[in-house]
């Protein structure tokens, strides 16, 4: 069995209860070309992770075995297109729903009204907040899948990739709140639950999926990189269809897949990737 991947876990723990409460108790929640950035060097990142790492390892897991009960090659290619299609599609029924993850266009209306009463949203707060910690969860899943793999490039990039958007995740969420709660210990408590879902479900994800086959565990991390397409294309394509700042956003997107190639190709060099 793998070890528990707890240092994975900490790390996504720390990196968004920092990202979210450094807007509740400092109120920097103006530099929003910085978030601009972040968001779409994370994009790229998770891009990257999602094609280099998390499918192809999904495949090789799927087909490390022989699967005679599946059928003809066909069949096996849709299940497996399948697996990746549900995660994207999730993703998609849950925005549609207005559960959505991303609240970074949802709190840059507010900071152009400055000056201006605060509009609550009543039960919105709680589906956004709803929705980033599903999403959350689905990192986490990524993660624990990864893990119980057993492979240190895979778990890593992957949550590599995760690190860098739940910074700005949370830190959107943390300006949101603000907005929205009307105490600050409200909000504090909003970054906490989110901060919680991605470590408790690498671990719940991670255990579980131990003592099943390798094709189970690949199918997960198929679906997992189908949500990864999903919030990578969707916090981005705002920005990319934006004639103003297009441009912008290409390269940051283009320097995290660059970033996460350059990263891969080191880890392969120190021969990380044969380590279990």
């Amino acid at each position: 069995m793998a070890s528990p991947p707890l240092v994975y876990a900490g790390l996504t723990l720390v990196i968004a209860l920092i990202g979210g409460l450094i807007p509740i108790w400092s109120n920097k929640n103006e530099d929003l070309d910085k978030l601009k950035i972040l968001t779409g060097i994370a994009a790229g990142v998770i891009i990257g992770s999602a094609m280099l790492v998390v499918i192809p390892e999904g495949f090789e897991l799927t087909t490390s075995e022989n699967h005679e009960e599946i059928g003809e090659s066909h069949i096996e290619s849709l299940i497996l297109g399948g697996a990746i299609l549900s995660g994207f599609v999730m993703m998609l029924i849950l925005e549609g729903s207005g559960i959505g993850h991303a609240v970074h266009e949802e709190h840059h209306d507010h900071d152009h009204s400055h000056g201006h009463k605060h509009v609550h949203h009543g039960p919105t707060g709680w589906i956004l907040l709803l929705g980033l910690t599903l999403h959350a969860a689905t990192d986490g899943l990524a993660i624990g899948a990864a893990a119980a793999s057993g492979g240190i490039t895979v778990t890593a990039s992957v949550t590599l990739a995760v690190l860098i958007h739940k910074a700005p995740a949370a830190f959107s969420l943390g300006v949101f709140s603000m907005h929205e709660r009307d105490e600050r210990k409200d909000s504090i408590r909003d970054v906490i639950i989110f901060s919680l879902a991605t470590p408790l479900m690498i671990m719940v994800a991670f255990y579980s999926l131990a003592d099943l086959d390798s094709y189970t565990i690949g199918l997960l991390m198929l679906f997992s990189g189908g949500t990864f397409l999903y919030v990578a294309t969707v916090d981005i394509l705002p920005d990319i269809h934006n004639p103003e700042t297009g441009k912008k956003a290409l390269i940051y997107v283009l320097s995290g897949i660059a970033i996460l190639t350059a990263v891969l190709f080191a880890m392969e060099l120190l021969d990380l990737g044969t380590m279990h």
